[in-house]
């Protein structure tokens, strides 16, 4: 059996920091995509990418709709992959989406999306995740900083950093409606958490973060270091971050709902092996086992 070195240790008695051991961008200068060169150039400096318009607004209300029809179906609020708000009970995320639903399993395929994802990771990509994230008015709240690669390498077992996401705007962002926060540069350096990851931890983790949360004074560091930058936009705009961006969101207390479709893609190249720090893999509809290529 092979011995698969462990570059990121994390969950340990101590919080460490370590540089990236990794590529930011995967493919050769010059590798065909719908990137162009000074956008990519941007990406791997900063670890995101803007995009002002990924999707028309009629396609928007395509995917607003199938949102909608989504949360208000009683078999997918009964189904394990619905996370619902502690305090309002209303759906707050639904996970394995391209899966559940046709419609969005097009906009996976779509060559904006997908070949975005290709292009960054220089090789054909599954998904290892997706969910709808309703951030509904009046009190749905935040995520916690974080750098989704953490619990990806710790509790799924993705050995590299060579996975992408990308934040679809299916409602307006603004400043004020618990919008997306990255750490420009953060992608750089890798975080390891203190603290073991207690069983079945991904069932309070989806609805508050707690193992493989950073110390007030690590983020602290971070954001003296690299600053925070607040994603705000149109319905149709849409975010590619690295998967080690420290990133979080705040509670959204305003009237405005901010509903985004998330999509994590993932190398076939670096494909799960068994976690790094946790005792099971996470189940499937959160981090995918099936490393099929997205065609």
């Amino acid at each position: 059996m092979t011995t698969i070195t462990d570059l990121y240790p994390t969950r340990g008695a101590s919080e460490v920091a370590v540089p990236r051991q990794d590529p930011v961008v995967w493919s050769a200068p010059g590798h065909p995509g719908p990137i162009a060169a000074a956008d990519l150039e941007s990406y791997e400096r900063d670890g995101f990418l803007p995009v002002e318009q990924l999707i028309t607004p009629d396609e928007v209300a395509v995917y607003r709709a199938e949102l909608e029809r989504l949360i208000t179906d009683p078999a997918v609020r009964a189904d394990e992959r619905s996370i619902v708000e502690p305090k309002s009970q209303e759906i707050r995320s639904v996970f394995e989406v391209h899966r559940i639903s046709e419609v969005f399993a097009g906009l996976v395929r779509d060559e904006r999306v997908v070949g975005r994802a290709r292009q960054i990771l220089g090789s054909d990509v599954y998904v290892h995740q997706s969910r709808i994230n309703v951030k509904p008015g009046f009190g749905a709240s935040g995520f916690y900083w974080h750098s989704d690669f953490e619990t990806w390498h710790a509790e799924d077992g993705l050995p590299n950093m060579r996975t992408v996401s990308v934040s679809i705007a299916l409602t307006e962002n603004f400043a004020t409606n618990g919008g997306l926060m990255i750490m420009p540069g953060s992608h750089r350096t890798f975080l390891g958490c203190a603290g073991a990851t207690p069983t079945d931890n991904y069932k309070k983790s989806l609805q508050m973060q707690d193992a493989g949360t950073p110390s007030d004074e690590a983020l602290t560091k971070f954001a003296d270091r690299h600053g925070i930058r607040l994603f705000t936009g149109p319905a149709g705009s849409a975010t590619w971050f690295d998967c080690n961006c420290m990133h979080g969101s705040g509670d959204n207390i305003t009237p405005y709902p901010r509903s985004n479709v998330f999509i994590v893609f993932n190398s076939v190249e670096n494909a799960a092996v068994e976690p790094f720090a946790a005792p099971v893999p996470r189940p499937t509809f959160i981090g995918a086992r099936d490393f099929t290529p997205v065609k």
